[in-house]
């Protein structure tokens, strides 16, 4: 009213001014002017701010910031457009607090960089009325694309040799635990082999001690059976024809038949 605030209404809903200004509030349609501000949380958003970093390489930032009005009458005369004002300061913030730093540091320590931006920004927007709330900086990218093209290649090829060596590294593995296996199994094999003859030994052994007949009996099996097995052929001729066995034996080198006397085939 004549250039000077009597005052706010902060509830919302049916107010009576009468009730807040008094006799002042009648003036206020004909000689003041009633201001509404929002003093809800609000969000934004800044897309591929530009900074560089020490290595020289241009880089985009994304930044994520909150604010709200905590001071209307601060908001409305301190500065006239104070949101503008706010997106320059988190800009400028942004940009002095990233810039020359380490491409590592800008994609790794976006949570300690943001904190440090709000430190910065939120003395002074709350000289201008509003409050700063989280500030974020969500994005880092590379603004050049031939760069980029170029880091993802590089990046695609060196996935290639990382995938080859531990593909090369796992078959190398796979053969020297086949390799230790096989050694370990025809180690067994060779002492399972040579215990064989001793287990055998042992078992005739205890069977000569307990009946000599029935170790003869079991070694003429044992015979019969390799012979069996060997595929030779057996004439079987009478006991008498001992003309014919001396013949038999002369012609057994040339020959891969076997004369068993017709005694031993009757007794078996």
């Amino acid at each position: 009213l004549f250039g000077k605030v009597i005052g706010k209404i902060e509830k919302s809903g049916l107010q009576f001014p009468l009730s807040y200004f008094g006799p002042k509030a009648l003036l206020i349609p004909f000689f003041g002017k009633r201001y509404e501000v929002d003093t809800s949380l609000r969000q934004y958003y800044l897309r591929a701010q530009m900074v560089n970093s020490e290595e020289g390489t241009p880089m985009g930032i994304g930044i994520w910031y909150e604010m709200q009005i905590h001071d209307p009458v601060s908001y409305l005369f301190k500065n006239a457009n104070p949101e503008g004002s706010l997106q320059a300061n988190v800009t400028s913030s942004a940009i002095s607090t990233l810039s020359n730093l380490e491409m590592e540091t800008m994609l790794e320590d976006r949570h300690s960089l943001s904190r440090s931006v709000r430190e910065t920004v939120s003395p002074l927007s709350e000289q201008w009325g509003y409050r700063l709330g989280s500030v974020y900086i969500r994005k880092v990218e590379f603004t050049d694309r031939h760069m980029v093209q170029n880091i993802t290649e590089k990046v695609v090829k060196r996935l290639v040799q990382v995938t080859s060596a531990m593909k090369q590294d796992g078959e190398n593995r796979v053969g020297l635990i086949k390799s230790e296996t096989a050694f370990r199994v025809s180690q067994k094999m060779a002492e399972a082999s040579a215990a064989r003859p001793k287990i055998v030994g042992a078992a005739l052994n205890e069977i000569a001690s307990m009946d000599s007949e029935v170790l003869d009996t079991v070694l003429e099996v044992m015979e019969i059976e390799n012979l069996l097995a060997s595929g030779a052929g057996i004439d079987i001729l009478p006991n008498s024809s001992n003309v014919l066995i001396q013949l038999a034996e002369g012609t057994k080198s040339s020959d891969a038949s076997e004369v068993v006397p017709a005694e031993i085939v009757d007794r078996d």
